[in-house]
């Protein structure tokens, strides 16, 4: 059973930093494009950084950039994403997802973790 697990969510002040993980289990990481995502309240699910099976490349969206990085091991079958400088607009529950077949951060990839909350505040 393909699955995947997100931890690593929490509360953090405003400029502080938090590592998502993603455990996937029932299939290989790495051949698949594996995405994070995030649904602030009240919003829709935004792709945010995602890493493509066609040629390994990693995209961030514009409001990420320079402070996510979004890396793999595939030893561990675990893909991570480092947030830095994280400002309470970054507040959203944050998914990891999977696809075989899409090259690209989307949100109609096949494979959904159950999500992670991340609360940026004072």
């Amino acid at each position: 059973q393909l699955q995947l697990v997100e931890s690593g969510g929490g509360l953090v002040q405003p400029g502080g930093s938090l590592r998502l993980s993603c455990a996937a289990s029932g299939f290989t990481l790495h051949v698949y494009t594996i995405g994070w995502f995030r649904q602030a309240p009240g919003k829709g699910r935004e792709g945010i950084s995602c890493i493509s099976n066609s040629d390994g490349v990693a995209y961030y969206a514009n409001s990420v950039k320079g402070r996510f990085t979004i890396s793999s091991d595939n030893a561990k079958n675990t893909v991570y994403l480092q947030m830095n400088s994280l400002t309470p607009e970054d507040t959203a529950v944050y998914y990891c997802a999977a696809d075989s077949t899409i090259a690209r951060c989307d949100t109609n990839m096949d494979y959904w973790g159950k999500g992670t909350l991340v609360t940026v505040s004072s």
